[in-house]
């Protein structure tokens, strides 16, 4: 295992996680059919790790999408259209409350 030292590189620093966290994680994905974004999120983890270690098996094992193929799984584009939605709704909110306090300063110059 390579020593972590002060300004190496990022590709070189030994992971903080053990290769058999790593296992049980992709593991979890595959048994699961919950979305990477929900079991990375219960894990304390990064997604984007978690996706990269599901990509990786399935490069190696040959299982899942082509190989090349780096397309997401329904589960991830259900995830993210739920996160969009959610996103969507916070962001009309905040427009109408911005709309509402923009009414009531200019009401307030016409004073």
């Amino acid at each position: 295992m390579l020593v972590q030292r002060k300004g190496c590189p990022r590709w070189l620093r030994p992971s903080k996680y053990t290769e058999e966290f790593q296992c049980v994680a992709v593991e979890l994905v595959r048994s699961s059919g919950r979305p990477i974004n929900q079991v990375a999120r219960e894990l304390g983890m990064s997604h984007e790790t978690l996706r990269n270690w599901v990509r990786k098996q399935e490069r190696q094992t040959g299982m899942g999408p082509a190989s090349g193929g780096d397309t997401p799984s329904v589960a991830d584009k259900d995830a993210e259209i739920a996160r969009l939605r959610r996103e969507v709704a916070e962001l009309r909110q905040e427009k109408e409350i911005l709309r509402k306090a923009a009414a009531y300063f200019a009401k307030e110059m016409d004073r």
